[in-house]
């Protein structure tokens, strides 16, 4: 999926996607659950195997 498919489907930016990749920007908590639910798995599995 690309990053702009992807922030639409989170309903974000695709700017503000690109700064979350290069690290410019610490998404909060509630992005991470948007981005979690965006790709149908649980917030904990964004952090398996940290």
């Amino acid at each position: 999926m690309s990053q702009e498919a992807f922030a639409e489907k989170c309903g974000f930016a695709r700017t503000y996607m690109s700064r979350v990749e290069t690290g410019g920007v610490n998404p909060s908590l509630d992005a991470l659950q948007t981005f979690a639910t965006a790709l149908k798995m649980p917030l904990s599995e964004l952090f398996a195997g940290m």
